[in-house]
C-alpha cells in the first residue's frame, strides 16, 4: 500500500459537517485522546500476547526483545508506521481544516432540518 493511500484511507471522514455534543474545542481533544487510547490498548493486548507466546515456546525471552535494536530498513517501516499512525489520531483536527475550506458542507442537524421543512 502506497504512503498517499494509506494516508487517504486512514484519515477519511464521512459526509457532512461534524456534530458537536460539547464545547468544539474540549471536543477535539477529547477526540484526539480516545483515538490515542484505543490504539495503544489494542497494541498493548496484542504485544502482551505475542511476547507471552514467544517466551512459553522458547523462542525468545523477553529480555532479548528489550534489547533489540532495529535496522535502517526496519526503522523506515517503524517511521511510516508512525506517520499512518498520526494521521489516524489527528485526523479530526485534518477534517476540520478540510471542513474550514468547504463552506456549503451542512451538519447533519442543518439536513434534519432542511429535510423536515421540505416535508410540511
Amino acid at each position: 500500500m502506497s504512503l498517499d493511500l494509506a494516508l487517504a484511507l486512514s484519515s477519511a471522514k464521512p459526509a457532512g459537517k461534524r456534530p458537536y455534543f460539547m464545547d468544539p474545542e474540549v471536543e477535539r481533544v477529547l477526540n484526539i485522546l480516545m483515538a490515542t487510547v484505543q490504539e495503544l490498548a489494542v497494541t498493548r493486548e496484542r504485544l502482551d500476547t505475542v511476547e507471552r507466546l514467544l517466551e512459553a515456546k522458547g523462542v525468545v525471552a523477553r529480555s532479548e526483545i528489550e534489547r533489540f535494536e532495529p535496522t535502517k530498513d526496519q526503522a523506515a517501516e517503524r517511521g511510516l508506521w508512525m506517520q499512518e499512525y498520526l494521521t489516524r489520531v489527528l485526523r479530526t483536527l485534518q477534517q476540520e481544516a478540510e471542513a474550514m475550506q468547504t463552506k456549503d458542507d451542512l451538519a447533519s442537524e442543518e439536513v434534519a432540518v432542511e429535510v423536515s421543512k421540505a416535508d410540511a
